[in-house]
């Protein structure tokens, strides 16, 4: 199978809003150089613009809506803009104030989700970890972006998601390849913390927990982190980004390469020895 690069939602989302600006501009029988010249400004701004190679700012907008008379269009087009904007968020930016704000919506999104399928290929997800080796990993990635530390913060409400494996209404599907277990993300004694608090929450109805042994015969190669909201969604994590996920061909690739995914882990006691085995390799 072949999975499409994951920010092409965001652009063709920026290309759809482009289309209705050039609607607006064909619909009040305007040329482009006769809009430019009605905005102020050069013509190659409106085609940057109309072929969605520009993301126009609310002020853009409102100027393009008043030149093909649709000032009533506006308010709705900056929406749908700043909308676009939030597909593809880069982490500095997320984090430019701290982390604590980013972990706050994840955890209010976790609260909306009832099934939740999440793979990883780095580290557990966020409400698997506890908090040492969130403190960890969140101190290495603070270091690593250059922004505030808030990390104290950050770590409690990345672990107060924990709640919802306990609470009800809330299904998490968990595939990690083995690397997950043996990545010294933290120290030994946090990184053993962390793989004890794994077996210990496999037998909670709410988790089901595979493991992709490294001997495991690949079909879907090693991907980055991606977490499936109710198959609404597709949250996708790079070294650089937040990449939010929503057209509906691509979200099919993201469930079918999880489902392929999922063949090739073991479960149960299988799982569990993987993970005292990398507890083994940590003494």
């Amino acid at each position: 199978m072949t999975t499409a690069s994951p920010s092409s939602s965001a652009q063709a989302a920026r290309e759809a809003l482009a289309v209705r600006l050039q609607h607006l501009r064909k619909d009040a029988g305007l040329t482009g150089k006769e809009l430019s010249a009605r905005c102020g400004w050069h013509p190659a701004k409106t085609t940057r613009i109309q072929k969605g190679a520009a993301a126009p700012s609310d002020s853009d907008i409102r100027t393009w809506c008043a030149a093909c008379g649709a000032d009533d269009q506006a308010d709705d087009l900056i929406a749908t803009a700043r909308a676009v904007d939030s597909m593809y968020m880069e982490w500095r930016r997320l984090h430019q104030g701290g982390m604590r704000q980013v972990q706050e919506d994840w955890l209010a999104l976790h609260e909306q989700t009832r099934h939740c399928r999440v793979y990883l290929s780095n580290v557990p997800p966020g409400f698997l970890q506890t908090p040492a080796f969130a403190t960890a990993l969140m101190t290495q990635i603070t270091r690593f972006q250059g922004t505030p530390d808030d990390v104290t913060e950050a770590v409690a409400t990345r672990v107060a998601r924990s709640r919802f494996l306990y609470e009800g209404g809330h299904r998490y599907v968990v595939l990690m390849e083995e690397s997950v277990l043996r990545f010294r993300t933290a120290d030994p004694e946090a990184m053993r913390g962390q793989l004890r608090h794994l077996l210990a929450v496999m037998p909670l109805a709410s988790v089901s927990l595979g493991i992709i042994p490294f001997t495991a015969q690949r079909t879907v190669w090693p991907l980055e982190a991606f977490y499936v909201h109710d198959d609404t969604m597709a949250v996708v994590e790079t070294l650089t980004a937040e990449i939010k996920v929503t057209q509906p061909r691509e979200l099919a690739d993201y469930l079918e390469a999880f489902a392929g995914l999922a063949e090739m882990a073991v479960y149960g006691d299988a799982a569990r020895s993987l993970i005292r085995a990398a507890i083994d390799a940590l003494e």
